[in-house]
């Protein structure tokens, strides 16, 4: 296959970062997993350890898989997601979770793609056999950001996410495994030096090492994975942030390369998930959190979760204001919901 022709069609379908890496990639990576698992610091994400093994390498998840190809999507938001921090009355949420959901945009240009590839290299008529395909966004066992650092698109950042020369931290990732034998790329070096920059950011200490991190005290992982109450010694740290954390992502200097105008359209902030009001996330009951969140990757953490995020944020906002829909909280049927609703009015007493 003619990888120039792949790339540009890639390029057409919205992916600005393609490389290829080889099937037997990232076996490092998948001793640090384990490391990771072993410590406990994947929380209570227990599909983690569950499918570690297949993560290891794509072999291990596909038998047939002869090369990788990694791409990316740029997120790169116009404004500075940290300017949220200002407005205790409002909630912050996570930059790529403020438009529609990317496991949907980005899955159907991969899809896009594979037919495209079938297409380009038909079954040969002699032996009736072809080449086969699987795509990957995030929801499988893959290990995207290794893979994509042995594809060349970047290098896992001392933050541990993946950092694009072109796109800074602002990447959705996916992949397309095939049968096909592709010329790799060469890895990407990593390019943080010394700066600690990230590591600094982090409010809630998340990091006990660079090029580590303890999910149990991540607010990405508290505010989106973890289903039970936030530990309060976490909670002031929190701050109005109701969904994500993207302070280490944010003051990443290579960010300064990264082009809004290179976002894919798909992700174009929404109004109303750009900087809710409490006040009304406070309010929500069921049917509402499904019509403001309708499209959203944050509908998948249901509404007591939301709720108990915005009660966190109020209790931090240090406004009286928010007094009143905390107290009806107070006998929310959800019991998370409830004590965090406790926690907050006890902060603003």
């Amino acid at each position: 296959m003619d990888r120039r022709l792949l790339e540009d069609k890639a390029r057409e379908l919205g992916f600005c970062a393609f490389g290829i890496a080889p099937a037997d990639a990232a076996p490092a990576s998948a001793a640090r997993l384990r490391e990771w698992l072993d410590r406990g610091a994947h929380g209570s994400m227990i599909w983690m350890e569950e499918t570690a093994e297949r993560r290891a390498r794509p072999t291990s998840l596909w038998p047939d898989v002869r090369s990788v190809i990694a791409l990316g999507m740029s997120y790169a938001p116009a404004a500075d997601p940290l300017a949220l921090a200002e407005h205790p009355d409002r909630g912050r949420i996570s930059v790529y979770a403020q438009g529609g959901d990317y496991h949907d945009t980005v899955k159907k240009a991969l899809k896009h793609l594979a037919r495209w590839m079938v297409a380009q290299v038909p079954s040969d008529p002699s032996t009736g056999s072809g080449h086969s395909l699987k795509v990957f966004v995030d929801t499988a066992p893959v290990m995207e950001k290794p893979l994509a650092e042995a594809a060349g698109l970047g290098w896992q950042g001392k933050h541990t996410n993946l950092v694009s020369r072109e796109d800074g931290s602002w990447l959705f990732l996916g992949a397309i495994f095939t049968t096909l034998e592709l010329e790799p790329d060469s890895p990407h070096a990593p390019r943080c030096g010394s700066c600690t920059r990230c590591l600094d950011a982090c409010p809630t200490n998340a990091f006990p090492a660079p090029f580590q991190i303890d999910a149990r005290r991540c607010i990405s992982y508290l505010t989106i994975e973890h289903k039970g109450p936030i530990p309060n010694e976490l909670r002031t740290a929190i701050g109005n942030r109701i969904y994500g954390c993207d302070d280490c992502l944010a003051v990443c200097p290579w960010n300064r390369f990264a082009q809004a105008a290179r976002a894919n359209a798909a992700f174009a902030p929404r109004a109303e998930l750009t900087a809710p009001a409490l006040a009304d996330l406070l309010a929500l009951d069921d049917a509402g959190f499904r019509q403001v969140f309708s499209g959203s990757p944050i509908k998948r953490i249901g509404r007591g979760r939301m709720v108990r995020n915005a009660a966190i944020a109020a209790g931090n906002s240090g406004l009286p204001d928010l007094i009143p829909p905390l107290q009806k909280l107070v006998e929310d049927e959800d019991p998370v919901v409830a004590e965090a609703a406790v926690w907050a009015l006890e902060r603003l007493r």
